[in-house]
């Protein structure tokens, strides 16, 4: 499993509503598509649950990197951004574990991200397993995380280069108050073609 994130950082005047209509235009193009567990439309406005800006920032989820290859660099569907909007970087992170919530048939409405920069060097431990066993802590807090009724599906992934911890978490309805997430996004569309299929926990 491997999770995707580009971000379109649009002027702080831009009307939104041309995002929204070309997400309920054309959202559903994904939504068969193979070797793609989701893609969370994703949208932030200025001004609204913290966001300092206005952006569209979709979030995948992919069960095989050869269509997660094809979709960025074989004519599968980036091109679009790429033609209206620039070629933007797209973050990129292995996955680590997925969940099912309670919520998962219900599409979801919100989504949060939480991004933790993970300790340097190999820790205390000198057995050099201490990335190993916080992994573990942050799997056994999304098992909980993920017994919310409000949770659709939560997701934790890691950025090998800047070894940073990602924290996914699809919701029903509105993020609640009190969860430590760094960014909140309105979910526009989820395309969820294969998430069934994704393995519960940790891929390995």
């Amino acid at each position: 499993m491997y999770a995707a994130q580009y971000e379109i950082t649009l002027p702080a005047g831009h009307d939104m509503g041309i995002i929204r209509e070309r997400v309920a235009a054309g959202g559903h193009v994904l939504d068969d598509r193979a070797g793609l567990a989701l893609k969370a439309y994703l949208l932030r406005e200025r001004g609204v649950h913290g966001s300092p800006v206005n952006q569209y920032a979709p979030f995948y989820l992919w069960r095989d990197t050869g269509a997660m290859g094809r979709f960025l660099l074989g004519g599968g569907g980036f091109q679009n951004i790429v033609r209206d909007f620039g070629r933007p970087a797209v973050r990129h992170w292995t996955g680590a574990a997925v969940l099912a919530g309670p919520a998962r048939g219900t599409p979801p409405r919100a989504a949060a991200r939480r991004l933790t920069t993970l300790p340097a060097g190999p820790g205390p431990d000198p057995d050099g397993l201490a990335l190993v066993r916080l992994l573990e802590q942050e799997t056994d807090a999304l098992h909980e995380l993920a017994r919310h009724p409000g949770v659709h599906t939560a997701a934790l992934a890691v950025d090998p280069r800047d070894w940073q911890l990602l924290r996914f978490v699809l919701w029903s309805d509105t993020v609640p108050d009190g969860t430590d997430d760094t960014d909140r996004y309105e979910v526009l569309h989820l395309s969820a073609p294969h998430l069934a299929g994704l393995p519960a926990g940790r891929p390995w």
